[in-house]
C-alpha cells in the first residue's frame, strides 16, 4: 500500500442537490405569498405617508406665501396636483400611478383647501387601498392637520 495513493473524492451527488433545491423550491412557495403581502402593505403605507406628506407641504406653503392653496386629487390619473387658489399655475404634482394602490376620493370631495392660516376649508378623510384590499386611512382636521391612522 505504501506505492498506491488512496483518493477520496468528496462533494454532493446530483440526487443530494435535486432534493436541495426541492426543499428550497417548496420553501419559495410558502413564503412568497406573505412575502407578497408585505410588500403591498408597504407600498400603501408608503404612499399614504408621502400623499400626508404633500398635504403638510400644501399647509406650509399656503402659511409661507400667504395664499390659498388647493390640493386637487384626480383618480382618473393617479395624481395629486397643488395649485394656488386665487391665479394660475401648477406648484406640484405628485403621481403615484406605478405604486400599485387605489386613493379613494376625499370624504369631503376631490379638492382640498388650505388657507394662509395653515386651516384646511373642511376637514377630510383618504383612504389608501394596496392590492390585497387592505386600508390605510388618514385625515385632514379643519384646523389643517394631517395624521395618518
Amino acid at each position: 500500500m505504501d506505492g498506491l495513493l488512496m483518493k477520496t473524492e468528496q462533494g454532493w451527488s446530483l440526487t443530494e442537490l435535486l432534493i436541495v433545491l426541492a426543499i428550497m423550491g417548496v420553501m419559495g412557495l410558502l413564503a412568497g405569498p406573505s412575502f407578497q403581502a408585505v410588500i403591498a402593505r408597504s407600498q400603501a403605507r408608503s404612499v399614504t405617508v408621502e400623499i400626508a406628506s404633500e398635504l403638510r407641504f400644501a399647509r406650509q406653503l399656503a402659511m409661507a406665501r400667504r395664499e390659498r392653496l388647493r390640493v386637487i386629487f384626480d383618480r382618473d390619473n393617479r395624481t395629486i396636483t397643488l395649485r394656488r387658489a386665487d391665479a394660475e399655475g401648477v406648484l406640484h404634482v405628485y403621481q403615484y400611478e406605478e405604486k400599485w394602490v387605489i386613493v379613494e376620493e376625499p370624504t369631503a370631495g376631490p379638492e382640498l383647501v388650505f388657507y394662509p392660516s395653515g386651516r384646511s376649508a373642511t376637514p377630510t378623510t383618504i383612504r389608501v387601498q394596496d392590492r390585497q384590499g387592505r386600508e390605510t386611512t388618514f385625515t385632514v382636521s379643519i384646523t389643517g392637520r394631517v395624521s395618518v391612522s
